[in-house]
């Protein structure tokens, strides 16, 4: 299977690139920079430079190529997102990137598409029975700078359910962790990652798990189908934080009052003082027949110090 992938040189693509190619797809990635282009040309995959939200130049850069899937992991966080507003760029990937990606793949004859979504889309504030499974309400607004980042998950997932002549698949990813064990490291080393006494769980996925996910959704996805990729780990910010301590043999995390973290970082300070969100992902079990390689955060963090 030939697919193009947007965001092939992030940190999700710099897994899902070497998986895809390992599993016998062709991959044809877009890029923004002509040096990642050459990086993926030299592991194997093909390249086009290309800017998704220059809707003309992006269709003009395709003319002429042809690909079976069109997947979109495209993300503009380059650091920790600490306010909401941090998210906008994301946001209008989200909405407006993923239009344009639509388009690309009647363009390029793709009757595939696989969209990046994410679990915090099940809410920052609702109260979840635990597990919760794609049955739940998603993306409903709950009245918070969150607001615009709910509707652009609920955008883009809709985007590719309803295009016509396209089979959708949208993945509800965990946190992401893994790739960016350097951000992490240097977070620790300044005593940057306060922690709280909130006990709240948060859906973690190591980026090579993400990676395998995707993968598997390209031959057994079911269309206009959602699936929660995530471990089933309960563990909170301070958990996790605690933890990537440890096993990096680095200082202990600060404690913060949680007003202070709500004050200081908004949007980052839902997810470490107020998310209470434990997730299921039976689903990908069973239709994907994906399971996480790292089912701890321990183990994940683990594999990953050797990008340090």
């Amino acid at each position: 299977m030939r697919v193009l992938l947007a965001g092939a040189s992030g940190a999700l693509g710099r897994q899902l690139v070497p998986q895809l190619l390992a599993a016998g797809h062709e991959v044809l990635g877009i890029t923004r920079s002509p040096e990642s282009a050459d990086r993926l040309r030299s592991i194997g995959a093909d390249a086009v430079v290309a800017d998704v939200l220059d809707r003309d130049a992006l269709l003009a850069s395709l003319t002429g190529e042809r690909a079976d899937t069109v997947m979109h992991q495209l993300t503009a966080l380059s650091k920790p997102p600490l306010f909401y507003g941090s998210m906008t760029a994301t946001n209008v990937l989200r909405e407006g990137g993923t239009a344009h990606l639509v388009e690309v793949a009647h363009l390029v004859g793709a009757t595939r598409m696989v969209t990046q979504s994410i679990v915090l889309g099940y809410g920052f504030r609702r109260q979840h029975p635990a597990p919760v499974d794609e049955s739940a309400p998603f993306g409903e607004l709950e009245g918070t700078g969150a607001d615009p980042t709910f509707a652009a998950l609920v955008s883009a997932e809709q985007q590719v359910f309803t295009a016509q002549g396209i089979d959708g698949i949208a993945l509800r990813y965990g946190i992401f962790y893994g790739e960016d064990v350097r951000t992490v490291a240097a977070g620790l080393r300044r005593r940057m990652l306060p922690v709280t006494s909130w006990n709240g769980a948060i859906p973690f996925v190591h980026h090579a798990d993400a990676a395998s996910a995707a993968v598997a959704a390209l031959d057994r996805g079911r269309p206009g189908t959602a699936y929660n990729v995530a471990s089933e780990q309960r563990v909170s910010w301070r958990e996790y934080v605690q933890t990537a301590s440890r096993v990096l043999e680095l200082p202990a995390p600060l404690r913060a009052p949680v007003g202070v973290l709500r004050a200081a970082a908004p949007y980052a300070g839902e997810f470490m003082t107020r998310i209470d969100l434990q997730v299921s992902a039976q689903q990908a079990r069973d239709e994907l027949g994906w399971e996480p390689r790292y089912g701890t955060v321990d183990d994940g963090l683990r594999q990953s110090r050797s990008l340090l």
